[in-house]
């Protein structure tokens, strides 16, 4: 049993947010951040678009171009750091929204690693025979998570959301990899809520993303080849066979560093970050997203998409269109 990937969809904020903005805020440059990230501006959610909202768009968006029906779904699996709520999940307020009143729904946060992570735990419920058609999204708004006088992070990311509707098949093929080291988390990490209340007679407190930008590169241009050709080993495919690597959209140097470890050419490496900057789960999906309506992919295309974040985690799936 593999996994086919049948409609796909994406919504961001409207509000564009250019590197001139941002150094009207914090000292930075348009110089500075493209020659540093490959960034040239990002979407910043205004209140009416929160994650879920998002979300519960680029779903509908989905559906529509997958052709079928909410009530269809069996599953719902929205990867997300920033979910509106601690509860109800983000997952359950999609499946409010869209009215897919039969799916079961819930939240996994594997941070920038989440679509991967969900695509592969809802392919997992198809092999066991569970589940048939399913909803897997990335979505976030991490400028609420950012500190906006920190220029290490502040230029770094933008809102989003991406959705796949996915169903069971008998054809293609699929291969998938996983992997974390919670030691490693230190590297990028956001505090949530502290503990407050009448015992510590203080209230809780957020805290902010932080990120050690040299660890986290050094760990992206190891981990990510190495995942990729774990999954090419495992499914007997040839480097040459794969006709897109979809990676996270975190840093054009890290794309570089990427392509040269496996010596592919940039081609093979489609980016959208110019644009949209790192919107952390969302940014898989949304490239998919534009890449299916602007029919860059055709039946039989052999994908490898792979993901990696704070966690720190890692993963990689190798598909066919």
């Amino acid at each position: 049993m593999t996994t086919k990937i049948i409609g796909t969809g994406s919504a961001v904020p409207e509000q564009v947010v250019t590197n001139d903005d941002l150094a009207k805020v914090v000292e930075t440059s348009d110089e500075w951040i493209r020659t540093r990230t490959g960034i040239r501006e990002r979407r910043i959610a205004t209140e009416e678009s929160g994650t879920s909202h998002m979300a519960a768009e680029a779903a509908r968006k989905a559906l529509e171009n997958a052709g079928i029906s909410a009530e269809e779904l069996d599953i719902i699996v929205l990867a997300t750091s920033s979910a509106d709520c601690c509860f109800p999940s983000g997952a359950c307020e999609v499946q409010a929204a869209i009215g897919a009143s039969r799916a079961v729904a819930f939240d996994l946060s594997a941070a920038c690693s989440g679509f991967v992570y969900a695509l592969n735990t809802v392919h997992s419920f198809f092999k066991a025979g569970i589940y048939k058609t399913g909803l897997v999204i990335g979505a976030d708004t991490l400028s609420k998570l950012i500190d906006w006088n920190d220029r290490s992070t502040c230029v770094l990311f933008g809102d989003g959301a991406g959705a796949a509707v996915v169903r069971a098949s008998e054809s293609g093929s699929f291969h998938m990899t996983m992997g974390a080291d919670g030691t490693r988390g230190g590297a990028l990490a956001c505090p949530g809520r502290t503990t407050g209340n009448f015992l510590t007679e203080k209230g809780p407190e957020l805290g902010y993303m932080t990120m050690d930008g040299q660890e986290v590169f050094k760990f992206a241009v190891k981990t990510v080849p190495e995942s990729i050709n774990k999954v090419l080993a495992e499914s007997e495919t040839g480097i040459e066979e794969i006709k897109y690597f979809i990676l996270h959209q975190a840093n054009y140097r890290i794309f570089e560093s990427i392509a040269k470890r496996l010596k592919i050419p940039m081609e093979k490496l489609p980016t959208n970050l110019e644009r949209f900057g790192n919107t952390s789960g969302a940014t898989i999906p949304i490239l998919l997203d534009e890449m299916n309506r602007e029919g860059k992919l055709q039946q039989g295309d052999k994908l490898i998409l792979a993901g990696f974040g704070a966690g720190l985690t890692w993963g990689a799936t190798l598909l066919e269109w």
